[in-house]
């Protein structure tokens, strides 16, 4: 059981860590992140449970529609609500980076706590798969939700609300087609290997913009 936790948990540590390290400007109070981390995880229960409750009732006639669009949008959407109603009003989300650092606690408390579920019901075999593909996707559509909160905290008013707006959206529109490319049957390799590279650098490309917008927020408060 140790094992099956340590296999479980140590992909989130390892890409909270590489985020976490990536903020050379500040450092964010742990206990908050830590706090926002056990929100993700205590989230993955009611959301694993609509999820078997839609299944059983069959509500969706269209299983795609339930794995494929569903999903996305009831994973994306509680952890953008977590973040707005618990965090992003927060005396301690102070810097546009602090978003991005956010964005990926909850969303690894969520990606963690889906692991170890899964790991229980078929074993560490399928660890390094759950790690380059789950639990790195759900990071980084973290850091895209992140990245955009941290916009719309800092922007001025007639920009917040689209800032949030995309918070929400940008994740969900990647995580459908994450979920949609495994419906692709025999081929979903094929796509699932770009489609990851250009995540992984779509969220870089956004911690780079999120430290550019810290820099020019602490010169301008440098030189007032």
């Amino acid at each position: 059981m140790f094992v099956l936790l340590s296999v479980s948990i140590a992909p989130a540590l390892a890409l909270f860590s590489f985020f976490y390290l990536r903020n050379q400007m500040a450092t964010e109070p742990r206990r908050t992140l830590f706090h926002t981390f056990i929100y993700g995880a205590i989230l993955t229960f009611p959301i694993l449970f609509l999820q078997y409750i839609m299944t059983e009732e069959q509500i969706f006639s269209n299983l795609m529609i339930q794995d494929v669009f569903f999903s996305g949008v009831v994973e994306e959407f509680f952890k953008w609500f977590i973040l707005m109603i618990a965090i992003y009003h927060h005396i301690e989300f102070d810097d546009p980076y602090d978003g991005i650092l956010y964005g990926v606690s909850i969303s690894l408390g969520f990606a963690t706590v889906e692991n170890i579920l899964y790991m229980l019901s078929f074993g560490v075999d399928t660890a390094f798969m759950r790690a380059l593909m789950p639990v790195s996707s759900h990071a980084l559509f973290g850091v895209v939700m992140g990245y955009y909160l941290g916009r719309a905290k800092f922007a001025k008013k007639d920009l917040s609300m689209q800032h949030r707006l995309l918070a929400l959206f940008a994740p969900i529109v990647l995580h459908v087609i994450y979920n949609f490319i495994f419906t692709i049957e025999g081929r979903w390799t094929y796509i699932m290997v770009p489609f990851m590279l250009f995540l992984w650098w779509f969220a870089l490309r956004k911690v780079k913009r999120a430290h550019q917008h810290l820099v020019q927020m602490l010169f301008v408060q440098k030189k007032i």
